[in-house]
């Protein structure tokens, strides 16, 4: 097992090969060392005569064998150390990386290593066997889970869903998804999908997702026969799928141009695997039962549903679902995860939370002489030392100025910060129009009602009332720079200036219409400005 990924390891054979020859002459091997982006130079534990080889993991977690002179360069016995290079690939940032190399002091018998040598036919005999049993176990522990099984395996693993491969007997297709109009924007047709003929006759689900472009009319969706409805069942004649078992956001119709007709093989691997997923996600799913269950097991607290279809919940558009909820900023993300894992196929789901975004804008002074990779890792440090002061602010706690400020300053190779701006936002909860929409609505009603009659201009304005309060939240951001204020006890509350800005002496206010929110961190290392003296 690897410590750092507490995954199954899998070792090439020549990777293996390299570690065995390096043991049988006397050598060290995958002696661990820690990478810090900062550092660019590190000691061995013992003298060395020379680096046979370093591994490790590159960004994005690919493991990789690192070539000398490219990547890295031994400095020799004098200081025994490794140098790696600037313009070379690197470890992953706090990821171990392994040596391999020779001692000076070796007293092994054995030295010649080279290819062809007994020494080294004997040691390729062994690691090919050990390769081989690398690599039988990682397929056996692959073979577990839907997304690495295949073939036979596969069928094994799903069929726990009561889900069965479909073979050639199961007709296939092509269903033409139609835009509705007046919708913009990118609409996504999962996997999964299911269509039924005119009637409900026969029944059809979509074997891979589809993405209609923006200003794409329409899009043909390979479908297949579902099940119970194998052999002359499935062939249906051109127009005959026209219904959506599930309907799509943003689709106005659905129809099959032409008939459809035998499939030529049997259902793959990855089509399987879709449609495995699909009935995972509807087993006991796609309620506001179930995704009010999905929010508290996540730890938030579900406070106002939007459902064009539930009488528990207040009206939202057809195909949509949006829920408000009271959670900590740092738990949003595996709540949204929840409420889409929990989601019906097809339906938009909506996450808003009362949450006051703050970008701060920072520029610090670092300590001269550190790297490009180090200057970055200081930004991504400064991020995260602000992500850790919001995120142990309470409901309704403002951010404080001085506070940020102190944290940005105690980061390791910061000398000096000054927070140049704080762009402010609020959560849109009022819904796409905002009270705008409602002002308008009003007006509209007034206007519209017959003079003199106070009981109809009631009803009127009832109606607006009624009518815009269907508008449901969006993941839309308000700026609200009202919130960004003076902590100065002769200008407290008022809005903050430039100069108490970059003084520190400001707030973020977590108050918004009387009512606690939570102070939010949007920021990415883009949003830090490091200068080093004399560079």
């Amino acid at each position: 097992m690897n410590v750092d990924t507490v995954t199954l390891v899998h070792r090439p054979f020549g990777e293996l090969v390299e570690d065995i020859l390096t043991s049988v002459v006397g050598g060290v091997v995958n002696e661990p060392i820690r990478f810090d982006l900062k550092v660019l130079t590190y000691a061995l534990a013992e003298p060395s005569s020379g680096v046979r080889s370093i591994t490790g993991v590159v960004p994005g977690g690919k493991p990789r064998t690192f070539l000398p002179a490219i990547d890295y360069a031994f400095t020799g016995t004098a200081t025994n150390t490794v140098a790696w290079l600037e313009d070379g690939t690197k470890p992953d940032d706090n990821t171990t990386f392994f040596v391999d190399y020779f001692r000076v002091d070796s007293r092994s018998p054995l030295s010649d290593i080279n290819v062809g040598s007994v020494t080294r036919t004997l040691t390729e005999a062994v690691g090919r066997e050990i390769a081989t049993v690398y690599d039988q176990i990682n397929l056996a522990y692959e073979s577990a889970f839907v997304d690495t099984a295949t073939g036979t395996s596969l069928d094994h693993t799903v069929a726990i869903l009561d889900v069965f491969r479909k073979t050639a007997e199961f007709a296939e297709g092509l269903v033409t998804f139609f835009r509705s109009a007046g919708v913009d924007g990118n609409i996504t047709i999962p996997a999964g999908t299911r269509l039924a003929s005119t009637g409900g006759k026969v029944v059809f689900a979509s074997t891979q997702p589809r993405t209609l472009q923006r200003g794409q009319v329409r899009i043909d969706v390979p479908v297949r026969a579902d099940v119970g409805f194998a052999g002359e069942a499935g062939l249906v004649p051109a127009g005959a799928i026209t219904e959506m078992s599930q309907p799509v956001a943003g689709i106005d119709h659905v129809t099959n141009l032409d008939p459809t007709q035998r499939a030529a093989a049997d259902e793959t691997d990855d089509e399987l695997r879709l449609r495995a997923k699909a009935a995972l996600r509807s087993l006991g799913k796609a309620t506001i039962a179930a995704l009010d269950r999905a929010i508290r097991e996540s730890r938030g607290t579900p406070i106002e549903f939007y459902d064009p279809g539930s009488p528990l919940a207040k009206r939202s558009e057809p195909g949509t679902v949006t829920v408000v909820v009271e959670a900590e900023p740092e738990r949003l993300g595996s709540i949204v995860d929840a409420v889409h894992a929990t989601r019906a196929a097809g339906v938009v789901a909506t996450v808003v939370a009362r949450y006051v975004f703050i970008t701060p804008r920072v520029t610090a002074t670092i300590t001269p002489g550190l790297s490009a990779p180090g200057q970055a890792q200081v930004q991504s440090d400064v991020v995260a030392a602000l992500q850790h002061y919001v995120d142990g602010l309470t409901r309704g706690e403002p951010a404080d100025g001085a506070a940020m400020l102190t944290a940005i300053r105690n980061v390791d190779d910061v000398t000096a910060a000054t927070v140049v701006d704080v762009v402010v936002a609020r959560a849109d909860l009022a819904g796409p129009d905002g009270d705008a929409g409602l002002v308008d609505a009003l007006v509209q009603a007034a206007t519209l009602a017959a003079a003199g009659d106070a009981a109809a201009l009631r009803d009127a304005l009832a109606g607006a009332v009624a009518a815009a309060g269907t508008h449901a939240p969006t993941s839309a951001h308000v700026p609200d720079r009202s919130l960004l204020q003076s902590t100065v006890p002769a200008r407290a509350g008022q809005p903050a200036t430039d100069d108490e800005i970059e003084a520190g002496t400001f707030q973020v206010s977590a108050t918004v219409a009387g009512e606690p929110w939570w102070i939010a961190l949007e920021m990415v290392p883009g949003d830090v400005h490091v200068e080093a003296p004399g560079a």
